[in-house]
């Protein structure tokens, strides 16, 4: 019997990526597309990442837009999956109160990831930049045997 495809409802879309912390993050700039795994912390409608200076940073200031995949596999036909698209928001404290207000509740969420995120036993010290990502767009798909 063939495999069964379906699409996931958007709350089974959503419980997956609260269920997960780890998940890609995709961007392209120019003529480059590139993927990378990243933790986050799902709130609402923005996924909070954590991440350090470098190319993507760069090239997610000149192009803001992504798309953010997270799977769930228990074999070759039976898994969930789950593609948000949306634009990417760098946070900075210090940039007055509502940035202020910002930081600390994208560092208050992501907490729920890693409790000593930015602070004392903080396991990753060199990320010390903060992203979220509105999910404009969210649709999953998924597969069980038949």
């Amino acid at each position: 019997m063939p495999p069964i495809f379906r699409t996931l409802t958007p709350d089974e879309s959503r419980a997956l990526l609260a269920r997960h912390h780890v998940g890609r993050l995709a961007y392209a700039y120019r003529q480059r597309v590139d993927i990378e795994p990243i933790h986050y912390a799902l709130d609402g409608d923005w996924l909070y990442v954590r991440t350090q200076q470098g190319t993507k940073l760069s090239m997610l200031e000149h192009q803001p837009w992504v798309a953010f995949e997270v799977d769930e596999v228990r074999g070759l036909f039976e898994w969930e999956s789950v593609v948000a698209h949306g634009s990417v928001q760098r946070l900075e404290a210090h940039d007055g109160p509502d940035a202020d207000a910002r930081w600390a509740h994208a560092v208050t969420v992501f907490r729920r990831v890693v409790p000593e995120a930015f602070a004392d036993g903080d396991p990753t010290p060199d990320r010390d930049v903060m992203l979220r990502v509105h999910l404009a767009h969210v649709e999953g798909r998924a597969a069980r045997p038949g």
